[in-house]
């Protein structure tokens, strides 16, 4: 796995993209030309490459909402990967070009695929390199935002500065040393000048831990969900789940084994994408896939995830599961007569699930109006707020549900104010939403979790081990029976 070139940019809310780093590998952009023939796209200059990827990303000119090359439905999309045609649509591509983003930092690498030129793009999930580089780019976020303190801004300024010198070691020609598994690198004088026993100091790893041992696994299973409370249409949700782990223990290369579980009645992990320093998984971890209707696995754990970490905290592995049921279900029906919007929303939390949130949110926007006057609205549990331009109904809901585990919100709305509100080309007339938000500690909705005497460290020194588990929403809706219903995708993916 080669790449072409890096680029690492910062965005600030209403601001252009901000070039902050950039290298070019001509060894790698020869190799390309060799490789491509006819179909050969040269990389253009770095502000061309900004614009394109601020366009792709839909950051520039947040108004619109939908543009044609980005957004048409007949465009296949890929999570983190994205095509450029610097001279148009047609007329050649710059692909795979895989961004990762996070908070106001934007990192992006063009990979060389390692193939002769070919008229059809090869599948994503085929190519070992494209991996490889987003595990190159994770680790390169992590080094930049250490802790992910995306506020931190002497931090990623002292960690910017010292990117020329980082890249001269870990991708000298293009090419990472050892597939990095941390780019954590610190001071020279602080790298220790031999390593210790007969282990050999690996490239990716040049600096060690001294003092207590600590290890720190957590569990995050987000969960979306389209609800549309119509016989016509069927609800869909879909959960992934994120192992996230922070190994400070001695040694150059210390051995360590996470075990995830999950009760008898948990659902299978899918689509188990493991961390380069994993070193074995069981072919059945591997052969469960949602993509594969014929597949038949049934394989429950427990997952064994042997690994040497690096310094720095890495996700450890990702994965999907089909649950029976989303957490929240829940009816919205808005009626409009005269400029006066009657509502009716029913929330319900599923029995299976802890009565216990960090947070729980729902939010009502509504588009294509003028501000909210007058409210008559009522709430069997929670609070009501309004947003202060006055195009927006939060119902807060708390902690808890009440111990029906159902609550009810309805009331009218009138909407006689003067100023317009925000616009959706969606949204129109009866098709609205309710958007929930919500966190629920010590819960994951296929019961997976890390139990603190599965993780093992082959070393002398007892470590310390803490777990956690989240679950989380994200794109959560509930939308308005009575009104036209949206064409969405007929299945969610990741």
């Amino acid at each position: 796995m080669s790449f072409r070139a890096i680029w690492v940019w910062s965005h600030e809310k209403g601001e252009a993209l901000k070039l902050r780093f950039s290298r070019r590998y001509p060894t790698v952009e020869r190799r390309a030309k060799l490789l491509s023939g006819p179909q050969y796209v040269a990389v253009p200059e770095d502000c061309a490459v900004s614009q394109l990827v601020f366009s792709k990303l839909g950051l520039e000119d947040p108004d619109r909402l939908y543009v044609a090359s980005r957004d048409d439905c007949v465009l296949h999309q890929e999570s983190l990967v994205l095509e450029l045609n610097p001279d148009g649509p047609g007329r050649g591509k710059l692909w795979p070009l895989l961004t990762m983003t996070h908070g106001s930092l934007i990192l992006a690498c063009l990979c060389q695929m390692e193939a002769s030129a070919s008229s059809s793009q090869p599948p994503i999930s085929n190519q070992a390199s494209v991996c490889q580089a987003i595990a190159f780019l994770s680790d390169l976020q992590a080094f930049l935002l250490p802790g992910s303190k995306a506020s931190d801004q002497d931090t990623l300024a002292s960690r910017l500065d010292q990117l020329p010198s980082v890249f001269s070691h870990i991708c000298p020609l293009g090419t990472p040393n050892d597939t990095p598994r941390s780019a954590a690198v610190v001071p020279p004088q602080a790298v220790p000048a031999a390593s210790s026993g007969s282990q050999k100091q690996p490239a990716w790893k040049s600096g060690l831990h001294k003092g207590k041992s600590t290890v720190s696994v957590s569990v995050t299973e987000t969960v979306r969900s389209m609800q549309y409370g119509s016989h016509d249409k069927q609800d869909l949700w879909d959960v992934y789940g994120n192992v996230m782990c922070k190994c400070e223990v001695e040694g150059v290369q210390p051995s360590i084994t996470v075990t995830l579980s999950l009760p008898p009645n948990g659902s299978p992990l899918q689509d188990i994408l493991a961390h380069p320093c994993v070193s074995a998984l069981d072919t059945s971890t591997l052969t469960s896939s949602s993509m594969d209707p014929g597949d038949g696995s049934t394989f429950s754990g427990p997952y064994k995830f042997p690994f040497s970490p690096p310094l720095e905290p890495f996700r450890l592995c990702s994965y999907t599961s089909q649950v029976p049921v989303p957490p929240i279900l829940g009816t919205y029906q808005l009626k409009e007569d005269n400029g006066q919007v009657q509502l009716n929303v029913l929330l319900k939390l599923h029995e299976s699930v802890t009565n216990s949130f960090e947070y729980c949110e729902a939010h009502l926007p509504f588009f294509n109006r003028c501000q909210m006057g007058s409210l008559d609205v009522k709430v069997t549990s929670g609070q009501l707020e309004v947003s202060k331009e006055k195009n927006l109904l939060v119902w807060v809901l708390g902690q808890k549900f009440p111990r029906s585990r159902e609550v009810t919100l309805e009331g009218t709305i009138n909407f006689s104010g003067q100023t317009a509100g925000p616009t959706d080309p969606l949204c129109t007339d009866a098709t609205a939403y309710v958007k929930l938000y919500f966190r629920i500690p010590d819960q994951t909705l296929s019961g997976c979790s890390v139990d603190q005497h599965s993780v093992q460290l082959y070393s002398s020194t007892k470590p310390k081990v803490v777990t956690s588990r989240d679950l989380v929403s994200s794109e959560y809706y509930i939308w308005n029976s009575t009104g036209h219903t949206p064409m969405l995708p007929s299945s969610l993916t990741m």
